[in-house]
C-alpha cells in the first residue's frame, strides 16, 4: 500500500548512457523505465540483446508508494538477478494499517506483513536498483516518448517526440496501465482498460499531525471512502496521504493536477476526523498522484514484432501484485527470446502461454482493492473490520496470497550461470 515519503528531490540523470553491445546483437526498444522496463533490459542484456529504454520522464522518479514481493517465485527472480540482498538492505519493514472512527478510536489494525509481503521497498528505490542492474547492458533515453510504430519485414521503424527516427528488431511496451505502445500497436486504451469503480490518490504533506515514523498509516472510513495518512520513515517532518473513493468513471484531464484536487475535495467534503486537514494540504501539494483503480486486459500480448510486459499487458492500479508479476514476466520474456532469438513470434507465444494464467490470477486481487479499502456501506465496514480482526482470517489471506504468486520458473542458461551472484549497489 502507498506509504508516506519525503518530498521528492530532483535527481539528475544522463539522457544517454552508452554501452558496448556485441556486434550483430538484436536490438530491442523498451518503452518505460519504472519497474518492468529496467528488469527486462537487465535480462535482455545478459542474454546478448541490445536494449534501449525510452522514458517520458526526464529522470528516474524518486519516492512513490511502497511496493512488495510475495512468495518464493518473486524472491527467486530477484535472487537470480543478483539484487535480492540489495532490496533486503533498503526494505521498509512493511506498512501496518490502522482504521479508526471519527474520534480516533481503533477499529481494526492490520500488521506490517499484510500489506508488505516478504519484502517491501519504496517504488523509487526499486526503480533505482533495477536501473543500476541494467546499466552495463542498456542505452537509456530520458525525457522522450514514442510517437509512431511501423512494422516492416525486417524490423520496427520508430519515431520519437524529440529523438531522430530509429529502427529496432523488436519493441516492448513496459509503460504501465496507460501504455503508449499498447495504444499505438493494439488500439485505444478504452478497448483494454476497465474502470473498477474507485479512484485513488497519494501526495506528501508536512507532518503537522505529529505522526510517528514506522507505525504505518491511520485511516478513517465513511461508506465508499477512505482517508488515511502516515509519517515518512525517512523524514519525520513529512507525511503521506492516501485517499480512495467509489465513483463511476469520471471525465477529466488525466494530466491536470488542479482538476484532480477539485475532484478529491468534492468527494471528501464534510467528513470528520483529520479529513479537512488532508484536503487543505492539497493546495500546496506538488507531487499528487491521482488515477482510477482499473484493470488492463489485452486479448493477445504481442502483434508481429511488438509485445507488452507488466501492467501494460495484464495490470491493475493497486493490489494486483503487479510489481512482482512484472519482474517475473520480464525474466520469462527475455528468457524465451534467448531460446529463439531469430523467432520472435515463437518466443512471444511461449512467453504468453507461460505467464497469462499466472498474471491474471495475481491481477484478480486488484478487483477487490477498492471495495476492501472503501466498503460501500456501514454494514460492509462492520463486516470487514470484524473478519480481519481475527488472526486466523489474516493468516489464511496471507497464505492464499503466497499461493497465487507461485509459478514454476523456467531456467534459462544465462540465469543459471549467474544464479547466486551479487552486485553492490552504487
Amino acid at each position: 500500500m502507498p506509504q508516506a515519503q519525503p518530498r521528492p528531490q530532483p535527481q539528475p540523470q544522463p539522457q544517454f548512457l552508452p554501452h558496448q553491445p556485441a556486434a550483430g546483437a538484436r536490438t530491442v526498444l523498451v518503452s518505460g523505465a519504472s519497474i518492468a522496463g529496467p528488469a527486462l533490459a537487465h535480462w535482455l542484456g545478459r542474454h546478448g540483446f541490445r536494449p534501449t529504454v525510452v522514458e517520458l520522464a526526464p529522470a528516474l522518479r524518486p519516492g512513490g508508494q511502497a511496493v512488495d514481493f510475495r512468495g518464493e517465485t518473486h524472491l527467486s527472480v530477484l535472487r537470480r538477478m543478483g539484487i535480492l540482498e540489495d532490496l533486503r538492505r533498503i526494505q521498509t519493514g512493511g506498512s501496518p494499517m490502522t482504521f479508526v472512527d471519527a474520534d480516533g478510536k481503533q477499529l481494526l489494525h492490520l500488521p506490517a506483513e499484510f500489506a508488505g509481503g516478504d519484502i517491501e521497498v519504496l517504488r523509487g528505490d526499486l526503480s533505482r536498483v533495477l536501473h543500476e542492474a541494467s546499466l552495463p547492458f542498456t542505452e537509456y533515453v530520458f525525457g522522450d516518448s514514442v510517437t509512431s510504430l511501423t512494422e516492416t519485414a525486417t524490423g520496427v521503424d520508430v519515431t520519437f517526440r524529440d529523438s531522430p527516427p530509429r529502427t529496432f528488431d523488436l519493441v516492448i511496451g513496459a509503460d504501465g496501465l496507460h501504455s503508449n505502445v499498447r495504444r499505438l500497436a493494439f488500439g485505444p486504451e478504452s478497448d483494454h482498460v476497465t474502470h473498477l469503480g474507485h479512484y485513488a490518490a497519494t501526495w506528501t504533506l508536512p507532518n503537522d499531525l505529529n505522526l510517528r515514523p514506522g507505525t504505518g498509516s491511520i485511516g478513517y472510513n465513511a461508506p465508499g471512502r477512505l482517508a488515511s495518512v502516515g509519517a515518512s520513515r525517512t523524514d519525520p517532518t513529512r507525511a503521506g496521504a492516501f485517499l480512495v473513493f467509489a465513483s463511476p468513471e469520471l471525465t477529466y484531464d488525466r494530466h491536470d493536477p488542479e482538476a484532480h484536487k477539485a475532484i478529491l475535495k468534492q468527494a471528501f467534503a464534510g467528513l470528520p476526523w483529520k479529513v479537512d486537514h488532508l484536503l487543505d494540504s492539497l493546495t500546496t501539494a506538488d507531487d499528487l498522484y491521482f488515477d482510477s483503480i482499473s484493470r488492463a486486459d489485452v486479448p493477445t500480448w504481442s502483434t508481429g514484432r511488438i509485445a507488452l510486459v507488466g501492467d501494460a499487458a495484464c495490470g491493475a492500479t493497486i493490489g494486483g501484485m503487479g510489481t512482482g508479476t512484472g519482474i517475473v514476466a520480464a525474466y520469462v520474456l527475455a528468457g524465451e527470446l534467448s531460446r529463439s532469438p531469430e523467432d520472435h513470434r515463437g518466443a512471444f507465444a511461449r512467453y504468453e502461454s507461460l505467464l497469462r494464467t499466472y498474471a491474471q490470477g495475481c491481477q484478480k486481487s486488484g478487483d477487490r482493492t477498492g471495495p476492501f479499502l472503501a466498503p460501500a456501506s456501514r454494514l460492509g465496514l462492520f463486516l470487514r473490520n470484524g473478519m480481519l480482526s481475527r488472526r486466523r482470517v489474516l493468516d489464511w489471506m496471507l497464505k492464499a496470497g503466497a499461493e497465487v504468486t507461485t509459478l514454476p520458473l523456467p531456467t534459462y542458461a544465462t540465469a543459471r550461470e549467474s544464479a547466486g551472484t551479487t552486485r553492490t549497489t552504487r
